[in-house]
C-alpha cells in the first residue's frame, strides 16, 4: 500500500520518458497531474484507514534487499509522515498544475518533478536509516536539475550552491548513521531496532551533532541557511513552491526522528542550546526579510524563521510541543506555498518583485485586486492571526515549548510580531496606493493563475477554523515519540499526553 504511494510516480516519469513522439507538452503536463494527483488521493484512502489510536508504524512492507549492507526494504507510516507524505502529493499537484504549460523540455521537466515526489515520499516513509539516507540524497539530484536548467539568471550559481550545502549535510548524516549502527553493534540499519539501544553519552553527543549540522542545513537554520535566498530567487515558482513547502521539512523530520529518537538523553542535556538556537533563526529570518526589497527573498528569509519554531518545539520534547512541530510543518508548507505562487503571479504579470517599483496592485480596474487579496490572506495567516491556520501551529508551539523554555519562547514571540512588521511593509508597498507608472496595462490574470493559491487559501482557512483535522492523526504519534528508556533530565521535561479539549482550548 506505501509502495504505490513511490512506484506510481516513478511509473508517471517512465510514461512521460518513452511515450510516444512527439509527446507535447500538455500531454506530458496531464500525465504527471493525474500521477501525482492519484498519489495525493491515495494517501487520503490511507488516511481514511489510518488508526488515530495506535502510536506505532502502519501499512508497514518489508523486504531484505542487500542484507550484507544492512540495507533493508522497510516502510512505515505513523502521525509523523502522514500528513508531510499528504503535503508532498498536494503540494506537487498544485506545482505541476501552476507552471508554464509551454515549459522548455518537458520531458526531463516532469520526470525531475515526479522522480522528486517520489524519492521526498520514500524518504518520509522509510524505516531504514541507509533506505533514508539513500531516498534523501537522490531528491538532490532532480531538485539540483530543476533549478540548473529552468531557474533565473544565477541559477548556476544558486544550483551549484545548494549542491554543494546539501551534499555536505548528506556526509554528516551518513556518518552519524554509520556510527549509531557500528558502536550499537546492530546488524543492520533498522530504525526500529536502534530504539532501544542506549549509547554512552559521549558518544550521543558526537553522533548527534553531525545531525544536527546536517538536518540544520536542509531546514536551513543560522548560520547553514545562505543557500536557500539564492536558490529561492533564481528557482522558478513551482519549484519554490516544492522547495519551501516540502523539502525543507526533510531537516525537521529528519531531527525529530532520528535526532531527538534515537538519541534523547543527549537531546535532553542539548535542548536549552537548541531551542537559543531556535530563537536565533527566528529573529534572525525576521530582521532580514524586513530589509529586503525583493518580494520572493523576503518571503524566503520568513522560511527561515518559520521554521526555527519547529526547532524550539522540538527542543521542548513535551509531547504538545512535539504536537505543534507536525502542525508548524504542515501549516508553513501550506502558507509557504501559498506566498510563493502568488508572487510568481505578481512578477509573470508585471515583470518585477522590487517593493521599491510595485504599488497600487489593488486596484480594482487595472491591478490584480483579487491575487492582492489572497496575498493579504496569506500575509495574515503567516502573521498567526486567529481563524488561520498559522495561528493554531504557533499557539501550540509557544504554549508547548512556553513551560520549559520562557525565555527562548519569549524571543520567538517577537518574532511573530515582526512577521507582521515586515509583511505589512510588503503589502503596504506592493498592493495599497496609486497604482505605478511601470505597472500598467498588465496582461489579464486567468482562472489558471488564481486556482491553486485559492486552494491553498481555502485550506489556510479550513483547518485554522477546525484545527483537530489537523492535530487527529498525529497525536497520539507525537505523545510516544520518546523512546522509554528516555531519563527525564533537569533540562527537559517529559509531561504527560494533554487533553483534547486542553488541546483546543
Amino acid at each position: 500500500m506505501l509502495s504505490a504511494l513511490i512506484w506510481i510516480p516513478l511509473l508517471g516519469a517512465l510514461l512521460v520518458g518513452f511515450g510516444r513522439e512527439p509527446l507535447i507538452p500538455a500531454r506530458a503536463r496531464l500525465i504527471a497531474l493525474l500521477t501525482t494527483g492519484g498519489t495525493f488521493v491515495w494517501t487520503i484512502v490511507l488516511g481514511s484507514q489510518f488508526d488515530v489510536g495506535q502510536a506505532g508504524m502502519q501499512f508497514s512492507e518489508h523486504l531484505t534487499w542487500i542484507e550484507p549492507l544492512g540495507l533493508t526494504y522497510d516502510l512505515g507510516m505513523d502521525g509523523l509522515s502522514l500528513p508531510l507524505v499528504a503535503l508532498n502529493g498536494l503540494l506537487t499537484t498544485i506545482a505541476i498544475a501552476s507552471g508554464t504549460p509551454s515549459v522548455s523540455r518537458p520531458r526531463l521537466y516532469y520526470i525531475l518533478l515526479l522522480l522528486l515526489n517520489a524519492s521526498v515520499t520514500a524518504a518520509f516513509l522509510a524505516q531504514n536509516l541507509l533506505l533514508f539516507f539513500l531516498f534523501y540524497e537522490v531528491e538532490l539530484i532532480p531538485l539540483y536539475l530543476l533549478i540548473g536548467i529552468w531557474g533565473g539568471a544565477n541559477r548556476g550559481y544558486a544550483a551549484t550552491k545548494f549542491l554543494i550545502y546539501t551534499a555536505i549535510s548528506g556526509i554528516l548524516i551518513l556518518a552519524a548513521f554509520l556510527g549509531s549502527t557500528l558502536l550499537t553493534g546492530a546488524s543492520s540499519f533498522g530504525y526500529e531496532p536502534l530504539l532501544t539501544q542506549a549509547l554512552p553519552l559521549g558518544q550521543q553527543f558526537l553522533l548527534l551533532g553531525a545531525l544536527l549540522i546536517g538536518f540544520g542545513i536542509k531546514i536551513p537554520l543560522v548560520p547553514f541557511h545562505t543557500w536557500l535566498p539564492d536558490a529561492h530567487v533564481e528557482a522558478s515558482t513551482p519549484i519554490s513552491v516544492l522547495l519551501a513547502g516540502v523539502l525543507l521539512k526533510l531537516g525537521t523530520y529528519g531531527l525529530l526522528r532520528f535526532g531527538l529518537g534515537l538519541f534523547p538523553e543527549a537531546w535532553a542535556v542539548l535542548a536549552p542550546w537548541l531551542a537559543s538556537w531556535a530563537a536565533l533563526s527566528v529573529l534572525y529570518g525576521a530582521f532580514m526579510a524586513i530589509a529586503q526589497t525583493d518580494m520572493k527573498k523576503m518571503v524566503a528569509y520568513s522560511s527561515i524563521g518559520h521554521m526555527g519554531y519547529v526547532l524550539l518545539a522540538a527542543a521542548a520534547a513535551t509531547p504538545l510541543s512535539l504536537l505543534a512541530a507536525v502542525c508548524q510543518m504542515v501549516s508553513h508548507g501550506l502558507i509557504a506555498a501559498m506566498l510563493f505562487l502568488l508572487v510568481g503571479v505578481v512578477y509573470q504579470k508585471t515583470g518585477t518583485r522590487d517593493l521599491k517599483v510595485l504599488q497600487g496592485l489593488l486596484n480594482p480596474e487595472r491591478g490584480l485586486p483579487l491575487i492582492g487579496s489572497l496575498m493579504i490572506l496569506g500575509v495574515m495567516a503567516s502573521s498567526g492571526l486567529p481563524g488561520m491556520v498559522g495561528f493554531v501551529s504557533e499557539f501550540l508551539v509557544f504554549r508547548g515549548s512556553f513551560p520549559i523554555f520562557p525565555t527562548q519562547t519569549l524571543l520567538s514571540m517577537v518574532g511573530t510580531g515582526l512577521t507582521a512588521v515586515y509583511f505589512l511593509l510588503l503589502v503596504n508597498r506592493v498592493f495599497f496606493g496609486r497604482l505605478s507608472e511601470p505597472v500598467q496595462d498588465l496582461p489579464p490574470v486567468y482562472w489558471s493563475d488564481r486556482a491553486p493559491a485559492m486552494v491553498l487559501g481555502a485550506l489556510v482557512l479550513l483547518l485554522g477554523l477546525q484545527p483537530n483535522w489537523l492535530v487527529h492523526y498525529s497525536e497520539t504519534t507525537m505523545a510516544s515519540l520518546l523512546p522509554a528508556r528516555l531519563a527525564i533530565a533537569p533540562t527537559a521535561v517529559v509531561a504527560q499526553p494533554m487533553p483534547k479539549a486542553e488541546i483546543m482550548e
